[in-house]
């Protein structure tokens, strides 16, 4: 009888004592297997907390490699010359390259929350996502400097659609993701990260919502939630690199311990102090 892939991974990480974090746009397969599923600022936490030797991280790397939403070391190094007083604030989702170039780190989750605590800054350079960065330059009032980077997924949610799902459920309460484009976020009840959402599905009396971000949350709203409902804002919100990343990935990566993510020394004691900043301002 053949094992199944779960029955394969389970030994496995016994035995490497590992860890298995999957962000919330992954496919459900692949968040059944996980010990732990969250959005960027969760699994950042779990990962810290965790003392496993081995961490198999399900998609947040190719979050950081979305062509549309990158910015490199060196296009951040020449922003920062055009603005030497400025402090920089980049997404988690970035290369530990642009991370070791930014003062700040931040999520979704806690963007408003470090840009609000910069009372100090001169300038605020707020690299790669413009969106949230505009979401949050209008929670804060702060002008920000705003690299032209956008999530490609979340922009494929267009106003129309919000239109569309209200005539459709006209009692669900909208949520969309603040990497979503202005006119996405106006006609939105709430401007949530992926773990705000879950949080706010949980605790609101509604049982019906309209989410407006990658489908992939849906699974876990609905396994958390089951006597509420939930719609996608768009079926075409779908990240093809989160979906790379298939349960028998989880069990060759546990298998072959290939593909460790290293980062040298330099870049990674500079990478630190944006994030460890971003910790000490959110806590």
């Amino acid at each position: 009888m053949n094992e199944t892939i779960e029955q394969q991974i389970d030994p496995l990480k016994r035995q490497r004592n590992a860890v298995i974090l999957a962000h919330n746009y992954q496919r459900p397969d692949v968040q059944e297997l996980a010990d732990f599923t969250g959005d960027s600022l969760e699994l950042s936490r779990r990962a810290a907390e965790t003392d496993a030797d081995v961490i198999v991280f399900c998609g947040v790397h190719f979050m950081a490699e979305t062509a549309s939403i990158l910015i490199t070391a060196e296009q951040l190094r020449d922003l920062k010359r055009s603005h030497p007083n400025a402090t920089v604030v980049c997404y988690v989702n970035s290369s530990a390259e642009v991370k070791a170039e930014s003062d700040y780190c931040c999520t979704s989750a806690n963007a408003v929350k470090v840009v609000a605590s910069l009372d100090h800054a001169e300038e605020i350079i707020f690299v790669p996502d413009k969106y949230l960065g505009q979401h949050v330059s209008l929670q804060t009032g702060r002008t920000m400097i705003l690299w032209n980077g956008y999530c490609p997924t979340h922009v494929r949610i267009q106003d129309t659609d919000i239109v569309r799902a209200r005539r459709e459920h006209p009692r669900a309460i909208v949520m969309v993701h603040p990497e979503c484009t202005g006119p996405v976020r106006k006609l939105a009840d709430q401007v949530l990260s992926t773990g705000g959402m879950c949080r706010y599905a949980g605790s609101c009396d509604a049982d019906e919502f309209i989410v407006g971000t990658e489908i992939g949350i849906l699974h876990r709203l609905r396994k958390e939630n089951p006597g509420k409902r939930f719609y996608p804002a768009a079926e075409i919100a779908v990240c093809p690199n989160m979906k790379r990343i298939e349960p028998e990935t989880v069990l060759w990566s546990l298998q072959t311990m290939q593909h460790e993510v290293r980062v040298s020394p330099d870049i990674g004691t500079r990478a630190r102090k944006a994030l460890d900043n971003m910790l000490r301002v959110t806590g």
